[in-house]
């Protein structure tokens, strides 16, 4: 073992990674990654401002949307630091615990968009197969209810092996896969017993992510069996529409995902790069894809941010 693998394992630093044998263009890439991490702050800002100066968007539907674009804007605020620390050349090193933390907020705030995602799927439900008590269902109260369990529910179930992290021994070189800190990530440095953290990880993913998902698939599974229903073919596209958004926000969230983990099971022959770059789409595609979305696709916000940049010019 060379001096240097010697020194990286004995101390609590980590090397984060970058687009290995790319170095010397690192200031090149991070123009667009800079322009994507303003478009993701811009974005989600402007979704937030619009919802919250405009009264007619005090719906359910849109506090899950505003719930959802804080979230997004939350997970870009949490790794911009890394990433873009990287590729300007700043620091590549992080501390054990700075390491943890992010890896605690990055898998909390996918469990919290997998949720908000699964609550506007049943705000569509309601709003479509149950029109007439849609108010007497999602009421403000309940919405509040719904939005704090939602941040319970991922704040409070990846603690146990967030906490577990800290007292692990990493016998292994502190050189991450990604540009940011991922539990799986520290769990292959680790040299003590992670068979909890593992088998915990796995029922966390479950019962959350794949759960959410397929809650989701039976929700629209009924919209679709009610929506056929609908005599009117200019209805059923109206009905249609209205769910647009929804649909790729949940695919924009679900693919990068499924992307990721496939490379982290199958993909270990694959360049290091590939891992960094599915690594980045996971955290960075959604959070800029969402607000365009949208932001196109919603009329109410559509023409809230025409009038508005209309009077701005």
């Amino acid at each position: 073992m060379s001096a240097s693998s010697a020194s990286i394992i004995n101390t609590s630093i980590f090397i984060l990674t970058g687009f290995p044998g790319l170095d010397q263009y690192y200031p090149w890439f991070s123009i667009p990654f800079s322009c994507i991490y303003a478009m993701v702050l811009l974005g989600t800002c402007l979704v937030l401002h619009v919802i919250w100066t405009e009264p007619s968007l005090y719906q359910p539907m849109f506090y899950f949307l505003a719930m959802l674009a804080l979230t997004d804007l939350c997970m870009g605020l949490s790794t911009v630091h890394t990433v873009l620390g990287i590729l300007r050349g700043l620091s590549q090193e992080i501390g054990l615990d700075a390491c943890i933390s992010q890896t605690y907020f990055v898998h909390s705030l996918s469990g919290t968009e997998s949720g908000v995602l699964l609550a506007m799927a049943f705000d569509r439900f309601t709003a479509i197969c149950n029109p007439l008590h849609y108010t007497s269902i999602l009421t403000n109260s309940r919405v509040i209810h719904v939005m704090v369990t939602i941040l319970m529910r991922a704040a409070l179930s990846i603690l146990p092996v967030i906490i577990r992290l800290k007292f692990f021994h990493y016998c292994r070189p502190h050189i991450l896969s990604h540009s940011f800190c991922l539990h799986q990530d520290l769990l292959r440095l680790a040299c003590s017993d992670i068979r909890f953290n593992s088998f915990y990880a796995l029922a966390l993913v479950i019962c959350t992510l794949l759960l959410d998902a397929v809650l989701i698939l039976i929700s629209y599974v009924f919209f679709l069996h009610t929506v056929l229903a609908i005599a009117s073919r200019e209805e059923r596209l109206k009905s249609l529409q209205t769910c647009v958004s929804h649909i790729c926000a949940v695919l924009v969230f679900y693919i990068p995902i499924i992307g990721l983990t496939m490379v982290h099971r199958f993909g270990k022959h694959l360049s290091p790069s590939v891992h960094v770059l599915m690594g980045n789409i996971y955290i960075l595609f959604p959070p800029l894809m969402n607000p365009i979305i949208y932001g196109v696709k919603t009329q109410q916000i559509r023409s809230r941010m025409r009038k508005w940049f209309s009077l701005k010019m």
